[in-house]
């Protein structure tokens, strides 16, 4: 993997929840090839079997370590899992997140309409268990996370690095994703709070807000079955100063500073990577 440059990870221990997804198995590789022993904490055992098969060819140290983030006693596994295999925690990443379909509503305007349309969803037809799903993914997890991977770090006088993963939506909802906007605003305050609470520690907090990067959860909102672009591709893409959607790889040269004894004065940054998104007014 081309990094945009390196920083000495040597002898870290990265933890990375969701790391067989698209963006944090790039992020996995990147801390790696740094010199980080990486632990892919992952419900999907596959795809991060896949992403510690391409490390170690690449000549790095990974495992991968199935877990549900959401259930305690399965991250306490894992937390021993990683400890007995590669050591305490001094880097870890809460990628773990998403949204999901019953959080989402089919129109981006409410239409009064005597008589709605039964196969579509709006703001009133959502459910609770959605919404609480989608919180649970992206607030509770990272969360139940960090209590358990974190406190050797906080009380190991070492300092340490915590990253989470927040987004565009947290500056400015989204139309039709209600929860996953609220839950990225969470995420945004959580860090700061995070931050403030272990500044005495030596254990930097800090997330990166991506902006629009094309992955599984969000193609079919982005490209048509036919692979033409959808009307909120056009919008998102007005928006944007650099007129295009980002790759993996652009992600990297935030996640990589915001880790980096360079920044060791940085902490509750929430960094947007966005292409010029969030500074734009539209005018």
């Amino acid at each position: 993997m081309k990094l945009p440059f390196k920083i000495d990870l040597s002898g870290k221990v990265a933890a990375i929840t969701g790391g067989a997804g698209v963006l944090c198995s790039s992020f996995a590789e990147a801390l790696a090839e740094c010199g980080a022993k990486v632990a892919i904490i992952d419900r999907n055992e596959e795809a991060g079997n896949a992403v510690v098969a391409r490390i170690r060819e690449a000549g790095g140290t990974a495992i991968m370590v199935k877990t549900d983030c959401l259930d305690p006693e399965s991250l306490e596994a894992a937390h021993a899992t990683v400890l007995a295999e590669l050591g305490e925690v001094d880097i870890l990443v809460n990628g773990a997140g998403g949204n999901n379909p019953r959080a989402t509503t089919d129109n981006e305007y409410y239409e009064n309409d005597d008589l709605p349309d039964p196969d579509k969803k709006d703001f009133f037809s959502l459910k609770p268990d959605g919404i609480r799903f989608v919180f649970d993914l992206n607030v509770t997890a990272a969360f139940l996370t960090t209590q358990i991977f974190a406190k050797g770090m906080a009380k190991s006088g070492k300092g340490g690095n915590i990253l989470n993963i927040s987004s565009m939506n947290a500056y400015r909802p989204l139309t039709k994703i209600p929860a996953y906007s609220a839950a990225k605003a969470a995420v945004s305050n959580f860090t700061q709070w995070l931050a403030v609470h272990f500044a005495g520690t030596g254990v930097r907090v800090n997330a990166i807000a991506p902006g629009f990067f094309v992955s599984k959860q969000n193609r079919a909102l982005l490209f048509n079955e036919d692979g033409t672009p959808t009307a909120r591709t056009g919008k998102i893409l007005a928006a944007t100063p650099m007129k295009r959607f980002g790759e993996a790889d652009e992600l990297l040269g935030g996640l990589l500073w915001l880790l980096s004894d360079g920044a060791s004065f940085v902490t509750g940054v929430v960094l947007p990577i966005d292409g010029g998104f969030s500074a734009y007014s539209g005018v």
